[in-house]
C-alpha cells in the first residue's frame, strides 16, 4: 500500500488523535450545550427565568424599618449604619411576612465574621484577635450589637 503523505507514523498517529479529540469535543458540545446558550451573550437564556422564579428570602432593610424603626434610628448614628439587618440576622422575608417567625439571634461567630483579625481587611476596620480579646463569653457582654461603641 502506497502512502499519500510521506510522514513518519508517529506524527500521523498524533494528527489522527488530534482530529479525533477535536471531533469528539465538537460532537459533545453540539449535544450538551443548551439551546438558549448565547441568547444573551455568554449565558444560558433560560437561567434568567429560573432565577426570577425563585422565591425571595431577603426582605430588605425597608421591611425591617417598618416595625423596628427605633432600632433603625439608633443604628443610623453608629458604625453599623451601612449594614443591612439581614447581614447579621440572616434572611428575613419570612419574618417580615409573619412576625411570629423568629429571626436568627446574634452570636459570637457573627461578630467575628467581620471583626476577626485578617491582614486582607483595611486597617481602619476594627479587628480583634479572638484568642486574646476577652475569651470568656460573648461580644454582647461588653458591646451593643447595634451600637458597638456604647457600653451596656
Amino acid at each position: 500500500m502506497r502512502r499519500l503523505f510521506k510522514m513518519p507514523p508517529q506524527l500521523l498517529r498524533i494528527c489522527l488523535l488530534a482530529v479525533g479529540v477535536v471531533a469528539a469535543y465538537s460532537i459533545a458540545r453540539y449535544f450538551l450545550t443548551p439551546p438558549s446558550f448565547r441568547q444573551y451573550g455568554w449565558y444560558r437564556g433560560e437561567a434568567l427565568g429560573e432565577l426570577a422564579a425563585r422565591e425571595p428570602i431577603y426582605g430588605g432593610k425597608k421591611s425591617c424599618e417598618e416595625c423596628h424603626s427605633d432600632i433603625s434610628l439608633k443604628l443610623s448614628k453608629h458604625e453599623h449604619k451601612t449594614l443591612s439587618c439581614e447581614g447579621c440576622h440572616g434572611p428575613g422575608k419570612a419574618h417580615g411576612d409573619n412576625p411570629d417567625v423568629n429571626m436568627e439571634k446574634l452570636n459570637y461567630g457573627l461578630c467575628l465574621r467581620c471583626h476577626e483579625a485578617n491582614p486582607s481587611r483595611p486597617k481602619w476596620h476594627k479587628q480583634i484577635v479572638s484568642k486574646t480579646h476577652y475569651t470568656i463569653s460573648k461580644c454582647t457582654e461588653c458591646h451593643f450589637s447595634h451600637m458597638p461603641d456604647e457600653v451596656p
